[in-house]
């Protein structure tokens, strides 16, 4: 897009406003209203989600061997199990829907820039390849960590409209999608000798909200 359109504003959220505005955010504040847009403003484009070493769930209890690959019995009895740690909250992450949306204000003077997402597309679960729990239970382990609410996939719809003030001579830049938590974890297997698995870092990208990813050039 080119120029400014002067149109009907989008009511944002507190929690968008306070992004737009660098503010903190008090506890839980993230999660009071789902079905309000996150919109959050950079200083640079969103970074890509690095994805190339993952892979898409398989939902379900892994099909794990009981007994590992030495035969040794077992000299004490543990109750098999799998295990999924989570070690580090590395933010959310932002996954377009859709291509960059740009307006340039040619003015002297701060206009409004209207932006309306123009595509529906959903957005699910990666996890690399290593996972030794179900999807369901990792899950739930790194929303009781965190206290944050997520889910295995969300939609970013068509229609969603936001209008943000872009200076004189400047560009607003704007991208509709779907927000992920990156997580990082440990997983591995407690066999019923006691013995375990090898532990496996597990870098996960969880959905949480769908929203804008804006920034100015």
């Amino acid at each position: 897009m080119t120029g400014i359109r002067k149109t009907r504003g989008l009511a944002i959220s507190a929690v968008a406003l306070a992004a737009l505005a660098g503010m903190s955010l008090p506890a839980h504040a993230e999660d009071t209203d789902p079905s309000e847009p996150v919109v959050e403003m950079g200083t640079a484009p969103p970074e890509e989600p690095q994805e190339t070493d993952l892979t898409d769930p398989i939902e379900g209890e892994p099909n794990i061997p009981d007994i590992p690959p030495t035969g040794k019995l077992p000299s004490e009895y543990c109750e098999k199990s799998h295990v999924y740690i989570p070690t580090a909250n590395l933010g959310r992450k932002h996954k377009g829907v859709g291509a960059t949306q740009s307006n340039y204000n040619t003015g002297t003077r701060t206009a409004r820039s209207t932006f309306t997402s123009e595509l529906t597309g959903e957005v699910g679960i990666n996890v690399t390849v290593g996972l030794s729990t179900s999807v369901d239970v990792m899950v739930a382990k790194i929303e009781s960590k965190y206290d944050v609410n997520l889910s295995l996939k969300l939609t970013a719809k068509m229609g969603n409209s936001i209008s943000v003030d872009t200076p004189a001579k400047k560009t607003t830049n704007a991208k509709y999608g779907v927000y992920r938590l990156k997580n990082t974890g440990t997983s591995y297997v407690i066999y019923s000798n006691c013995q375990t698995s090898a532990k496996k870092t597990i870098t996960s990208y969880t959905p949480w909200r769908a929203g804008w990813y804006l920034w100015e050039e």
